[in-house]
């Protein structure tokens, strides 16, 4: 059941269309959807092999609904082509063109569904940044990152206030995916009805007018700053861009893509708002478009300096004996390797993106995690393979009906007689979960024990 007041200010804010919003959280189940990872493989091909019982969601690229139980489990997922992200979570990061090469920070960013998508979007060539203060939702969102394949990010762990120090007017695109009071997940969660209450939506606006006054000092001229939340409240949406437009003249609202601002609904003009633009502000509503809910404002910078990273590099060279033995690894098994940044951090042996530096602390995951070294002897990473398991030399591609597909999902030790000895990707229809070190015609399994079927 709905709490009392919060039906009471959802008629304020939707009049009429109340009694519908309200029949769809109450009388229909949560949609299920999925979006394919064109890191892992292209859309065509994911077309032609789809297994799953879905239909596509006609504005979002590459998005899916589906109706299958334990997708968690099944190959696809552990490859990292699909991620299982709710649509309205989907829909605001298409609300514009982000361009290949583009710098991008995520301020608030566990467990990394929007994150991944930038991400992609972005390109081999762009960089980002994704930060989570929580350390366990960050440790959640690198293991994201890892089955997704992600190349081109840096994990951070760290508050809103060091960001704004770290990256002086810095990056094209900033999204503040700020946590909320919940509502728009009150069909998926029952807890986030629990815990409800006026008092706690003016605890989470005031949070967020922090995080996003920070955000601003990160973004560059001419770049965009895009603040998100999955609730409905005036408080943590419309008035929030109100007053941020009211103390950052150099931020204006502009329109989202034509194909997002048809399947939302305009923002809410409140009384006394100042800015005569709220209604380019996006809302998406259960009984308007198949999804939960979420709000989205596009604001761009339209003056003001753009600067650079304020700290040195935090990454080393390796020493010659440390390099000896990678690069004595990556030509027995690589196909190509000398474009790729490696550098050492924390003692780990990752590639990076070119030109990016590492800040001096609260770097979770640093580019690809490709392994470490321990009595000169390379061990490589799971990262290293589900990122890069296509300049693999050796690959077992197994289709779906493969028993060996099963049975390394579980840890075993799997038969390829035809391949010789060295280390090699396993991967399921084009798409690599992870790694095998062959021997003898056996490969050795090397998928992550935490990962594994039971």
């Amino acid at each position: 059941m709905l709490p009392r007041e919060f039906e009471e200010r959802m008629k304020t804010v939707l009049g009429e269309e109340y009694i519908l919003f309200k029949n769809e959280l109450e009388n229909k189940d949560a949609e299920r959807a999925f979006r394919v990872n064109s890191v892992k493989i292209t859309s065509e091909k994911f077309k032609k092999i789809n297994p799953f019982v879905s239909r596509s969601i006609d504005f979002i690229e590459n998005g899916y609904y589906f109706n299958e139980d334990k997708i968690g489990n099944h190959p696809y997922h552990h490859s990292g082509m699909i991620y299982v992200q709710d649509p309205s979570a989907m829909i605001t990061v298409n609300a514009l063109e982000i361009q290949k090469g583009w710098h991008i920070l995520d301020m608030c960013a566990a467990p990394g569904g929007k994150s991944s998508q930038l991400a992609e979007k972005a390109g081999k060539n762009g960089i980002l940044f994704s930060n989570e203060y929580v350390s366990s939702r960050c440790k959640l969102m690198v293991g994201n990152f890892e089955r997704l394949g992600i190349s081109n990010a840096i994990a951070l762990n760290t508050d809103a206030k060091t960001l704004s120090e770290w990256f002086p007017s810095c990056f094209d695109l900033v999204l503040a995916d700020v946590p909320c009071s919940g509502e728009g997940m009150f069909r998926k969660n029952d807890k986030a009805i629990e815990m409800w209450s006026h008092g706690n939506v003016l605890m989470c606006a005031k949070r967020q007018k922090e995080i996003l006054n920070y955000g601003a000092k990160t973004v560059k001229n001419g770049g965009y700053l895009l603040y998100s939340t999955c609730t409905f409240s005036l408080e943590e949406n419309e008035m929030q861009i109100d007053e941020f437009l009211s103390e950052h003249p150099e931020f204006s609202l502009v329109p989202v893509k034509e194909s997002i601002s048809k399947n939302t609904s305009d923002g809410n003009v409140f009384e006394n708002a100042r800015s005569d633009s709220l209604k380019l502000c996006r809302r998406f509503y259960p009984h308007i478009s198949k999804g939960e809910g979420q709000f989205f404002a596009l604001l761009k910078k339209n003056y003001g300096d753009s600067e650079d990273f304020a700290f040195k590099d935090a990454s080393l060279p390796l020493s010659r004996a440390e390099e000896k033995e990678v690069i004595s690894f990556m030509e027995k098994n690589l196909s190509e390797y000398k474009d790729l940044y490696i550098r050492k951090y924390n003692n780990n042996i990752v590639a990076l993106p070119k030109d990016v530096p590492l800040p001096p602390k609260s770097v979770f995951c640093a580019g690809v995690m490709l392994g470490s070294i321990n009595k000169n002897i390379f061990t490589p990473h799971h990262h290293f393979f589900s990122a890069f398991g296509h300049r693999f030399i050796r690959k077992i591609d197994l289709p779906l009906d493969d028993k060996r597909l099963h049975d390394y999902l579980h840890g075993d030790v799997i038969p390829c007689p035809d391949t010789e000895n060295g280390y090699a990707v396993i991967s399921v229809d084009g798409a690599s979960i992870g790694g095998a070190k062959i021997v003898d015609g056996m490969a050795k399994n090397h998928y992550p024990k935490g990962l594994r079927l039971n």
